[in-house]
């Protein structure tokens, strides 16, 4: 899906003590919490870490969170960022850019919107997966409960053709918009509010 001409960033695998979530607080979205997207930890701390260890210089008082390990991410993007791949130990996100598959403020799918969302499921029955979410994000323009709607309205845009395209019972669908949360770029310029305008897919991976 992705064309030749790409860009790819690679974060090594990290071990975060008394590390705080790098989205901030826990999201709600349709009235059910859910782990920010991206934010999983996938395994427990290969060492364990002594909280008596005069290296760590802790304050008085103050106590270790529990470690965890973030899976090894690589990032491959499109380079007019129409398309952005994620690929995790444990998980693929696909996102696509709201101006590929939407009008301005819509969502009603575009001529373009089938294929790319195609390519898409293609990924998914490739990596034989059972449960997939899809989730909305608009950049932060105009009022935020506007973005929630939308958000989640181009979700579900992108989950229908999804589900039409698998036509697989066996796949659970989690289909949530988040509006301007969880921004991946600087929304005080067009270009990081492109960015940010997107739909998210995002399955497990086949072990091994």
């Amino acid at each position: 899906m992705i064309p030749p001409r790409r860009i790819t960033l690679t974060l090594t695998t990290v071990t975060l003590v008394l590390a705080t979530n790098i989205y901030g607080a826990t999201a709600h979205a349709d009235d059910d919490p859910l782990d920010p997207p991206g934010t999983e930890a996938s395994a427990s701390a290969p060492v364990e870490v002594d909280p008596n260890d005069p290296d760590l210089k802790l304050p008085d008082g103050a106590t270790l969170a529990q470690a965890k390990v973030l899976d090894i991410k690589s990032v491959v993007e499109e380079q007019s960022g129409d398309e952005r791949r994620e690929d995790t130990n444990t998980s693929v996100t696909l996102a696509l850019q709201a101006e590929v598959l939407f009008g301005k403020d819509s969502a009603k799918l575009g001529g373009e919107a089938k294929s790319r969302i195609t390519g898409i499921a293609e990924e998914i029955k490739t990596q034989n997966a059972t449960r997939v979410r899809v989730f909305g994000f608009t950049d932060n323009l105009g009022s935020s409960a506007h973005g929630d709607v939308l958000s989640k309205q181009r979700a579900n845009a992108v989950h229908d053709v999804l589900s039409q395209t698998l036509n697989d019972p066996g796949i659970t669908y989690e289909v949530r918009g988040y509006g301007e949360q969880y921004p991946i770029s600087d929304n005080s310029t067009e270009a990081g509010r492109k960015k940010n305008r997107r739909v998210e897919v995002t399955f497990p991976r086949t072990e091994g």
